[in-house]
């Protein structure tokens, strides 16, 4: 079933604290109709809005198609980390890509929490630092070597290491036995931000529709776009989708597979909020099924890592995601909750972004697999650099290695349980 209709409201975004802390403007009307467009972008989160917006302020004419609103998917509803890199350590890359490649790849991806934080507004409000805690000393040691590979080889020094006393002093947590702490990382407000991305790329001339579900592209020079009520012929099309892309491009189905996560949030938690941080820091941990949190503006704590792998949520999200954080918290056991909420991602075989020229004029970024809040926006402007015919940053990218599912489209989400339940069975067991 699409995963565009099968967990929310058509033209609502997700029951999140950040879809009731944010300034949602009025519904924009649907496409009907002919229209003609330079560029057609499908999907109007962090990646087709900032392709919109770097195309637009080069004179194209942009339309922007979104099934339900600007910022519905992902982009809106996501934990709000800025990491650095990729969800692959640089040695890993570096081994696969060679020296070189590796890189300009950090260089980009250094340039995307650069972008993020020029384009962000205030009421975003990013805030630096990331900390990542270990269950083990073989963890701790993994995280030590990668800091030092960062330092000694990119010069990037902002990454601490954190033991036990020290994590513990910034986490209050006793599962933790080690750690980071990147102060080049940070957090955001996903849903402002995106929100924000959509007015900057209509001021700069982009048209947005929302309510525009796109079920077919006819390829060609030029494509043709078709909704239900309309179609746009565009000499180029840039597929923003990720997770909710629907089934219009088998070579992104094949590469790239959604699975739902969930976050829940704390009522405001006051003097208690220091009780579980003693910093506003964003914490993700090594569990293979992570657990990801930070504290909002007002103090409530914001806690995702559940995860499930077919299309639908389950029937009781909260449950299992609230035992969790009580696990790692105890001295949360009882707080009340205030929201829940579930959103769809897109993941790879290696947990890199799927960067791809379908055709010679359709271009496609997804995958980003958790890590793609500041990756995500910096594909869409190398998509934009693609059709402008500055393609060398988009091929580097692209050069990532990222392998079809096996199975295909049909048998990749059960083999892929399979997979994960074992790793989730790995978490628990503590092995």
């Amino acid at each position: 079933m699409n995963p565009l209709f099968r967990n929310d409201r058509r033209g609502e975004h997700a029951p999140s604290w950040y879809a009731d802390s944010a300034d949602i403007p009025p519904q924009r009307p649907a496409l009907k109709g002919q229209e003609t467009a330079d560029v057609c972008v499908v999907g109007a989160g962090f990646t087709g809005l900032t392709a919109a917006l770097r195309l637009a302020d080069r004179g194209m004419k942009v339309i922007v198609l979104e099934a339900h609103r600007a910022g519905f998917g992902a982009s809106g509803r996501n934990g709000g980390q800025v990491g650095s890199g990729f969800n692959q350590s640089q040695q890993w890359i570096a081994r696969k890509l060679g020296d070189g490649p590796a890189r300009a790849l950090w260089e980009m991806a250094e340039e995307a929490k650069a972008d993020l934080r020029t384009l962000a507004p205030p009421e975003a409000r990013f805030t630096p630092g990331v900390a990542h805690g270990a269950y083990t000393e073989a963890e701790v040691d993994e995280d030590k070597a990668a800091a030092e590979y960062l330092a000694e080889t990119y010069r990037y020094t902002q990454i601490a290491t954190l033991d036990k006393t020290a994590i513990q002093d910034l986490i209050r947590t006793k599962s933790y036995v080690g750690g980071v702490l990147d102060m080049g990382a940070g957090h955001i407000h996903p849903l402002r931000y995106v929100l924000s991305l959509a007015k900057q790329a209509e001021s700069a001339g982009a048209t947005i529709f929302e309510g525009s579900d796109v079920h077919h592209i006819a390829q060609g020079d030029p494509a043709k776009v078709q909704t239900g009520q309309g179609h746009v012929i565009a000499r180029h099309v840039i597929l923003a989708g990720n997770g909710y892309l629907p089934n219009i491009a088998p070579q992104v189905n094949q590469r790239v597979m959604p699975i739902n996560s969930f976050i829940c949030a704390t009522e405001p938690l006051g003097k208690r909020a220091a009780e579980i941080l003693t910093r506003d820091i964003a914490v993700a941990d090594s569990k293979f099924v992570v657990n990801y949190f930070r504290l909002s503006e007002d103090k409530r704590l914001l806690f995702g890592g559940r995860e499930s792998y077919g299309i639908g949520f389950p029937k009781d999200i909260s449950t299992k995601l609230v035992s969790r954080m009580c696990t790692l918290f105890p001295q949360l056991k009882g707080v009340p909750i205030t929201h829940v909420w579930g959103g769809t991602l897109g993941i790879t075989m290696s947990r890199l972004p799927a960067v791809q020229r379908i055709t010679p004029n359709v271009l496609s970024a997804a995958g980003f697999s958790g890590h793609g809040v500041a990756l995500s926006g910096f594909a869409g402007k190398l998509m934009a650099e693609a059709v402008v015919g500055q393609a060398e940053r988009f091929d580097v990218m692209a050069s990532l290695p990222t392998p079809a599912f096996p199975g295909g489209t049909l048998a990749r989400a059960p083999l892929l349980t399979l997979a994960m339940t074992w790793y989730a069975m790995r978490d628990r067991l503590g092995i």
